[in-house]
């Protein structure tokens, strides 16, 4: 890799996907999929849920749950009543329980390979976004991951929504020097939506495509900006909650 990539003369990078989160690799990773990994993710901590994250398509999700004594998430469209999926709205109605596997094919499948290589890794979404910069703190080298979403062949598909909650999350950081161009450029993106966020969110692509398909829950709750306080950070597999600094 070009070594240029990976902006490793600024403190603070911004990149995406998991390619780009691979190439600015730095003290802290911060990965960022509000619609929907890291806002669901943003709500099981908030209800005190560790969250293992899971690659997305690949079969054993039921044993692999089972065997961390979890409950396995479904896909959004085959969900059940009671059953628990990608969509936030699902862990909120759900019964009680303390662990949950949940798979995506873009923030989940970046943190379960940054757990693998055993990096320092936080989840944010605009609803903990200053929380989770509070917690990253001041002078530690900082990469600001957004997940982006998929092209029917595969490819990356920048999602402007992970855009913003990654402007958020820099926006917020105490330290604001060092930044790389492409930091300034999400904060930036965020300042421009900043106050009317929900209404930026429905008119997105993604909040566009989840609510034609039914699920405008889903953009509402990743619209809460700031209402959590609360930090899911990777302990070895999982997902836990941490206190902001």
């Amino acid at each position: 890799m070009n070594p240029e990539h990976r902006q490793g003369e600024y403190r603070v990078r911004f990149d995406w996907g998991p390619v780009g989160a691979e190439a600015v690799r730095a003290e802290v990773t911060v990965v960022v999929d509000v619609l929907s990994f890291t806002t669901t993710l943003s709500v099981a901590a908030d209800l005190g849920i560790e969250v293992f994250p899971y690659r997305w398509g690949h079969d054993g999700v039921a044993e692999y749950a089972a065997a961390r004594g979890a409950v396995g998430a479904v896909g959004r469209r085959v969900a059940g009543p009671g059953q628990v999926s990608l969509s936030p709205g699902t862990i909120r109605r759900a019964e009680p329980f303390e662990r949950l596997v949940l798979p995506s094919p873009n923030g989940s499948t970046i943190a379960h390979r940054l757990a693998a290589a055993g990096s320092l890794c936080a989840g944010a979404s605009l609803r903990n976004a200053a929380a989770v910069a509070g917690w990253v703190g001041a002078g530690r080298s900082v990469a600001v991951v957004a997940a982006g979403e998929r092209w029917p062949d595969g490819s990356l598909r920048p999602a402007v929504e992970d855009l913003w909650g990654a402007g958020a999350v820099l926006a917020n950081l105490p330290d604001q020097e060092g930044f790389s161009p492409e930091a300034r450029m999400a904060v930036l993106a965020w300042r421009a939506v900043e106050g009317k966020v929900g209404s930026a969110l429905r008119a997105c692509a993604s909040g566009r495509e989840l609510i034609a398909g039914g699920f405008p829950e889903d953009v509402a709750i990743a619209g809460e900006a700031g209402v959590s306080g609360v930090v899911p950070v990777l302990d070895g597999e999982r997902f836990r909650s941490a206190a902001c600094r």
